[in-house]
């Protein structure tokens, strides 16, 4: 029997999202690749037999439900639904405008709604599927300059965590992704927006913030093609982790919120893995 799946990759035309689709495509799966320029996929990805790139706003149902349907309609079925696709409004809560939040939560949040909800009728008559969704350090602490990003990347995990035994009776699973500094492309001009400076009290921390923030650029001690391979490992288990966090500096930022007034959440991955094979993916990670 074969063991191929049919991935399904959102914000697919740069930055993580193409580590993920190629190295699903290089462990001999078919991917659909999305992003809002679907060109851009293409551009990024190559072409295959096995590729599927299409065109997704995760902002928009309509866009999902199209994306939804044209994977079916060439490969059959989803196996692995990896939302991906997000967006950075950095700045602090008092200056970032009430419409910058929205569109923070739109595309970080609300936007793997609209997909998982576009792809969970397809799993549901399966009988069977995976839900990846990647969320962030900033899921599990908050961070100064980062309100708006870590209330969207909250509310994924809460959103997912719910979900989880929502769908576990039709055979879907979760599994929840916490990357700590990757060298993604989520510090760029197109995917980071900053506020407008408006209030002078903030003015000295929020110049020391831009400074650190554009530094950072490329230069994350975290390497994504490492954790597109760790997907593929965690996407092959029985059952997966339901949740992955991946890079040291997102354990040690974890285990130092870790006291008696905070959740309490199990860890998988870097130094600390669980008992039924998840060293490999210690191995995959860990050699930064």
């Amino acid at each position: 029997m074969s063991n191929k799946k049919i991935w399904f990759i959102t914000g697919a035309s740069r930055g993580m999202g193409v580590d993920f689709a190629k190295a699903a495509l290089a462990a001999g799966n078919a991917v659909v690749a999305s992003g809002r320029d679907s060109a851009a996929v293409s551009r990024a990805l190559g072409q295959s037999n096995e590729l599927l790139a299409v065109k997704l706003d995760v902002t928009s149902r309509a866009d999902a439900e199209a994306a939804v349907r044209a994977a079916v309609d060439r490969f059959g079925r989803i196996d692995v639904l990896v939302n991906n696709a997000a967006s950075f409004y950095a700045g602090y809560f008092e200056e970032l405008t009430p419409e910058q939040i929205e569109r923070q939560l739109a595309a970080s949040l609300i936007g793997s709604m609209n997909v998982t909800r576009a792809v969970l009728p397809v799993m549901r008559k399966q009988r069977s599927g995976h839900i990846i969704s990647i969320s962030s350090a900033a899921g599990l602490v908050g961070f100064e300059f980062c309100s708006a990003y870590a209330a969207s990347k909250f509310g994924l995990e809460g959103w997912m965590e719910s979900l989880h035994p929502e769908v576990a009776p039709f055979g879907i699973t979760t599994t929840i992704i916490n990357p700590g500094f990757f060298r993604t492309e989520l510090l760029t001009e197109q995917s980071t927006q900053y506020a407008e400076p408006s209030v002078k009290d903030y003015d000295e921390r929020r110049t020391t913030q831009l400074e650190f923030w554009k530094a950072q650029n490329g230069k994350q001690s975290g390497d994504p093609a490492k954790l597109a391979r760790a997907l593929i490992i965690i996407a092959s288990q029985e059952p997966p982790p339901r949740r992955f966090i991946a890079g040291a500096d997102a354990i040690a930022l974890l285990l130092a919120a870790q006291d008696p007034g905070v959740r309490q959440t199990p860890v998988y991955g870097c130094s600390l893995v669980n008992a039924s094979g998840t060293n490999h993916l210690k191995e995959t990670l860990c050699r930064q």
